[in-house]
């Protein structure tokens, strides 16, 4: 299978050259050129296992990789989650259930990809024997989970933008408590979207990018977005409804990526998926989806930083479909934007999407009735799917995105519990090394030099 740029303006590119690649050379996104129609296998597949699935899944994709390779790849990556389920089903109420994404090594759902694409880097690595230099910026967990699958990995390099101060202390600690002298986490001043605006400025200078062989690790990154779509497709077949009947997951989103994951399933034969887009304060996906209009404003810190963003770089690829799959339109609604100008969602295009959005005063109430209501200890990013959750019959699985022990904080004060991990509690006890850097494309880039060895 090919994989094309959102923008029209680069070659298409085999599986395991996008994965290498990251961003287009044309600053667009990479997406399929063709997707499948999955609908003949969804009998077959029901009572799978999570790996087995997955496997089934990213062959249609991954057509470059030999598929006992393949197969081997993708039941290494979740080896390391805990349970026989990676992605587990929590029935909370009749027609309400909660998809926990949080088992993984670093107790946040980026690990579901994160560990596969880790070991898609090593392959690659070893395959070409070329060194690799990872970027990725975080709002939290990403760099976390980037960073356990590269650690200590011979000819791999990894550089983590996160913006100082505005993520949990534990997600930090997760980041530079890790003792592998091939990881950098990078603190810059700003928000994730000046992190995530420098690093696109990075990989758009293609002779930097050749000179140190510069992969992403965010989710433009098409194998993270591929990745993800497996636990729709796993909770979906566990409800064991028809393609058409309506089932609606409700998602937790700052860039856009874990929600788009899903809608692309819509493509490939699942017509009645629904998706609640649920934001925090920072909510220009709830204004996209309420009012049609795409336009980015400031970043206020929030309970819930992994989705303190204004500016979803997954947003591109779904405006491809809403724009009729148009490289030229995409480019100049990306120009547009990057002028500071707005976006009209065309007539008729949110369809499968609603949205909601909650502030911090709001994040402290939902963790409180999930837990008084349930029992249940939820996160601050899936307090936010519980905001206006509606109850109307529809099938509904919001999607639990981290642990609530990287958060005890916002939990004590909602609940008057303090949730705890035993990965998390040895993380205390070691002494964190990280770095500063500035937030622009010269300074992140003298630092990449700089660490060549």
């Amino acid at each position: 299978m090919k994989f094309a740029s959102t923008r029209g303006e680069a070659p298409a590119l085999g599986f395991s050259a996008t994965v290498e690649t990251g961003l287009a050379p044309d600053g667009g996104l990479f997406l399929p050129a063709s997707l499948p129609d999955l609908t003949p296998h969804l009998k077959d597949w029901r009572g799978l296992s999570y790996p087995e699935l997955a496997f089934r899944f990213l062959r249609f994709f991954a057509t470059d990789i030999p598929e006992l390779e393949l197969h081997g790849l993708i039941r290494e990556s979740y080896d390391g989650f805990r349970g026989s389920d990676p992605a587990p089903l929590r029935r909370l109420a009749p027609g309400l259930q909660v998809l926990e994404l949080f088992h993984g090594p670093t107790l946040a759902f980026k690990d579901f990809a994160l560990q596969l694409l880790g070991r898609l880097y090593r392959r690659q690595v070893r395959l070409s024997g070329q060194k690799i230099t990872v970027l990725g910026a975080t709002s939290g967990d990403t760099g976390a989970a980037a960073i356990h699958g590269l650690a200590d990995q011979a000819g791999i390099r990894v550089f983590i933008l996160y913006p100082e101060g505005r993520i949990s202390p534990l997600q930090e600690r997760q980041m530079c408590c890790t003792g592998a002298a091939n990881i950098f986490p990078l603190a810059v001043p700003g928000s994730f979207d000046d992190a995530q605006r420098a690093l696109k400025q990075v990989f758009a200078d293609r002779g930097f990018a050749a000179r140190v062989g510069l992969s992403a690790v965010n989710s433009i990154n098409l194998a993270r977005i591929l990745a993800q779509s497996v636990y729709y497709l796993h909770a979906w077949l566990a409800l064991g409804v028809k393609p058409e009947e309506p089932v609606r997951f409700v998602v937790p989103t700052g860039n856009f990526g874990n929600v788009f994951a899903g809608w692309l399933l819509t493509r490939m034969g699942l017509p009645g998926l629904r998706f609640r887009v649920a934001t925090n304060r920072n909510d220009i996906l709830y204004r996209f989806f309420t009012d049609g209009e795409y336009h980015s404003g400031g970043v206020e810190p929030s309970l819930a930083p992994s989705m303190d963003i204004q500016a979803a770089s997954n947003f591109e690829r779904l405006l491809y479909y809403f724009e009729g799959g148009d490289p030229a339109r995409v480019r100049a609604a990306m120009a547009a934007l990057a002028r500071g100008e707005s976006y009209r969602m065309p007539a008729g295009a949110a369809g499968a999407f609603s949205a909601s959005r909650a502030d911090d005063d709001a994040i402290r109430q939902r963790i409180g009735e999930v837990y008084r209501e349930f029992g249940y200890i939820i996160d601050p990013h899936t307090a936010c799917g519980f905001q206006d959750l509606e109850r109307d019959g529809v099938p509904t699985i919001v999607l639990a995105t981290a642990s609530p022990a990287k958060f005890p904080e916002t939990i004590v004060e909602a609940t008057g519990e303090e949730p705890k991990d035993p990965l998390l509690e040895a993380l205390k006890k070691r002494m964190p090394v990280g770095y500063r850097c500035g937030a622009d494309a010269a300074a992140i880039q003298e630092f990449i030099l700089a660490q060549r060895g």
